[in-house]
């Protein structure tokens, strides 16, 4: 295990999952040296919170309510609402927005909900854990997940901190614009807003929702 992987460890949760860390077949079609990386960091910890929970790495498989990588990346849960913006990602984490870190031709792409936008960002995942550590404020919203848990209490498993008017639309990033809400919910709403924006021209007008 490289380095910046073990201090980044060294900032997490115990695992979120007690089973063997193996992958589903059916997300082994994304096989590289990045993703051979993942499965080591998994087998290491499978699945954890770090930074005050602002950075959630998905466990290979569903258990004790928490979403492994199989759901996670399955159709039908929400990636279907990016349409062919999610094609070929396997998603394996998340920052406390909601914003996803994913593999892609063995490289880790940030990919921004609002948009489903791509972003490389490492060619390995030593070069994102250490990416992650140097510029944790921005790559994982930590000090707002720090100060809404300093009001709120932690952050239940499961939820994410989404914006009630987007960033993408110059939401800002204060905590009155944020609302606790379920991550498999949240990604589903901005999928759509994401598919608005692209086939939109500038300066159209969008809709977008947030619904108890």
């Amino acid at each position: 295990m490289s380095e910046k992987v073990e201090k980044l460890l060294s900032a997490a949760s115990s695992a979120l999952s007690d089973s063997p860390a193996i992958l589903d077949p059916g997300l082994l079609a994304s096989d590289g040296s990045v993703l051979s990386e993942l499965v080591e960091l998994l087998q290491k910890r499978n699945g954890f919170y770090a930074l005050e929970s602002a950075l959630h790495v998905f466990p290979c498989s569903s258990v004790n309510g928490a979403i492994g990588l199989d759901r996670w990346n399955a159709e039908s849960l929400w990636r279907a609402a990016y349409s062919d913006m999610a094609s070929g990602c396997l998603f394996f984490a998340e920052d406390v927005f909601g914003g996803q870190f994913c593999i892609k031709d063995n490289r880790v792409y940030s990919s921004d909900p609002e948009t489903g936008g791509l972003e490389a960002i490492a060619d390995s995942l030593e070069v994102w854990a250490r990416a992650v550590i140097a510029d944790y404020e921005v790559m994982t919203g930590y000090p707002l997940a720090h100060a809404w848990q300093e009001e709120n209490g932690p952050l239940p498993q499961g939820k994410r901190l989404v914006p009630k008017v987007p960033f993408v639309v110059g939401g800002k990033y204060e905590l009155e614009n944020l609302y606790l809400m379920d991550a498999t919910r949240s990604l589903q709403l901005r999928g759509e807003l994401a598919t608005q924006i692209r086939d939109l021209p500038d300066g159209a007008q969008i809709q977008f929702r947030i619904v108890d």
